[in-house]
């Protein structure tokens, strides 16, 4: 039978791993794509991976994300991380809206499903012995700088910035910057010298400030009413961190260790306005040492095309159900019970691991 897991493992992984094989005690940094509820399809895994993988080799480990990246990796570092890791799959799967549906009307169900995935934990994720939470989002400059809760300037700035985008990454530099709120016992060294064209602002991870980050970081713009007024941040408007941080295209190499990064897809796109430009995705060639030492697992097509309507969940469901709620949430839970088969298989791997199985980025 096909497996459910696509492997691509970058040129110091594949060479530690064919060595060495892998334990639990090498991985050193989990990184989280955006990506709404194709996130869903990574539980098994991330239940696997925290509630049993991982313990075995307690040490300290950067959990990084964005959207719902960061709210997965969030969950990762509570107390109890199968519970939490459940609970989020359930309320993210059990989300409602009515027909017509305004920004507010989005922010406050968001907000309330916020507080049902922390079940008053959220004390959990400073205190955690051995995990740092990095929690990315963007806040907006130039024309987004006031832009936040005006919806015609909201429009005419991402207009704007998409269409600088379009030209070149780097102009987007102009219209938002990076925040990372992360734990304070930890500096995020490896982030604080400049890899791109991006202003990053590092902010320390407190309880008062942890709901505000993670609101901000899965804030689609138009979609929910940008994040203001967070905890020890800078002024201004908060958006999802995916603008810039879509699949978390970062510094890895930086790091000794390896990265183990569970994704929803077989390739990296930097940001989310690049989704649509091939050209811009990741690739480990001559002079881009990101991947380095990245171990990539992510959905196969086989596993995909068994899934309701060949396909992961996704935004579009919204649309494409209507106002069946009971139908999409009848898929997104068969597609999260099926994401067991995805752990099943990476541990078998992980246990015996097989760089022939693996293909290069």
């Amino acid at each position: 039978m096909d497996s459910p897991i696509t492997l691509r493992l970058g040129p110091r992984a594949r060479q530690r791993i064919a060595a060495d094989g892998l334990n639990p005690a090498d991985i050193a940094i989990i990184p989280a794509a955006a990506g709404g509820p194709k996130g869903l399809i990574l539980n098994g895994i991330d239940t696997w991976l925290f509630g049993d993988w991982l313990p075995r080799a307690p040490r300290e480990r950067r959990l990084i994300g964005a959207s719902i990246g960061a709210w997965r990796m969030a969950a990762g570092a509570f107390a109890d991380p199968v519970a939490a890791h459940k609970r989020l799959a359930y309320h993210y799967a059990h989300q409602t809206y009515p027909a017509k549906v305004d920004a507010a009307y989005v922010t406050r169900t968001v907000r309330g499903m916020l507080e049902e995935v922390l079940g008053g934990h959220g004390g959990d994720v400073m205190a955690h012995p051995h995990h740092r939470l990095t929690v990315i989002t963007a806040r907006g400059i130039g024309p987004l700088a006031s832009a936040g809760g005006v919806r015609w300037r909201e429009m005419a700035g991402f207009l704007r910035a998409a269409a600088g985008n379009a030209v070149s990454r780097s102009r987007l530099a102009g219209a938002m910057e990076r925040v990372l709120f992360h734990d304070a016992r930890d500096d995020a060294a490896w982030l604080r010298e400049r890899y791109d064209a991006f202003a990053s602002h590092f902010v320390g991870l407190r309880e008062d400030n942890l709901r505000g980050a993670l609101l901000a970081s899965g804030s689609i713009p138009l979609v929910l009413e940008a994040v203001q007024g967070i905890a020890g941040a800078p002024p201004g408007a908060y958006w999802d961190g995916g603008l810039i941080d879509y699949h978390l295209h970062l510094p890895y190499q930086r790091d000794p260790g390896l990265v183990l990064y569970p994704h929803f897809t077989d390739y990296i796109v930097p940001g989310w306005l690049d989704k649509s430009m091939p050209w811009r995705r990741a690739r480990a060639a001559s002079g881009n040492l990101a991947l380095d030492n990245v171990i990539l697992v992510s959905p196969s097509p086989s596993f995909v095309a068994r899934l309701p309507n060949r396909k992961l969940p996704d935004r579009n469901d919204f649309k494409h159900y209507g106002q069946d709620h009971a139908a999409r949430i009848r898929d997104w839970t068969f597609a999260i019970g099926e994401s067991e088969r995805m752990a099943e298989a990476l541990a078998r791997w992980v246990e015996k691991p097989d760089v022939s199985l693996a293909t290069a980025f």
